[in-house]
């Protein structure tokens, strides 16, 4: 089972490419992305490190840190970032956490609290559920909650797009509908009257159903 939404983000202390953490204190104010990987030098985990961070001036746009975790201690870690430099043209530009006691993929309920045994002597195969996707917000709670199989590479254009979201209705009152990208229209939250919305919207809205409330993305 992940985490549910809403619930605290696990804090931990690790070893990372970029020195150790205290997690919860990393964040500190800011939005966060955690994402893992089974193993290090695997080909779907190869092109969506290097994705991630061609993509990671959009991320520090929305104030959101980055950070990654493989099953792999951090000195193979920096020889994995030659081969993702090399293939992929942009190598990590975010820390990457070795998670060789297997702590933090316990405690985000990745692996199962059995887990244990040299992590040399395990397969990506057997770590195949460490390929999830944690959204973090500045209060340490979990947002989104992503898992991905090992076939898949992940959709980081749809991360971005739902950190949008979130960032925009924790602002504002809003929902925002299927298929949304920035600009486009929003729907009224549930939480919020038709007497408040209208001192929120006096030019009013567009109703569907009376429980659709459609207005523009709020600036």
């Amino acid at each position: 089972m992940t985490l549910q939404i809403g619930a605290t983000a696990p804090d931990f202390e690790a070893n990372t490419t970029e020195g150790r953490i205290k997690f919860h204190d990393w964040i500190g104010d800011s939005w966060a992305v955690l994402f893992s990987h089974p193993k290090d030098f695997t080909p779907v985990c190869t092109t969506e490190l290097g994705t991630l961070a061609r993509l990671k001036p959009e991320f520090d746009k929305r104030g959101v840190k980055l950070i990654g975790l493989s099953v792999d201690p951090v000195d193979k870690h920096s020889l994995w970032a030659d081969d993702i430099k090399e293939t992929q043209g942009y190598a990590p530009n975010y820390p990457m956490i070795g998670d060789t006691d297997f702590n933090v993929s316990k405690l985000y309920n990745m692996l199962p609290a059995t887990t244990g045994g040299d992590v040399a002597a395990r397969t990506a195969a057997d770590n195949a559920t460490v390929r999830t996707v944690f959204v973090i917000g500045p209060d340490k709670k979990i947002k989104l909650a992503l898992a991905y199989p090992m076939t898949t590479g992940r959709n980081f254009n749809e991360i971005l797009r739902v950190i949008d979201s979130l960032q925009l209705t924790a602002k504002h009152r809003v929902a925002t509908p299927a298929d949304w990208q920035q600009g486009e229209d929003v729907i009224i939250a549930g939480s919020v009257s038709d007497e408040e919305a209208k001192t929120i919207y006096p030019n009013g809205w567009k109703t569907p159903k009376p429980y659709i409330r459609i207005v523009p993305q709020p600036r």
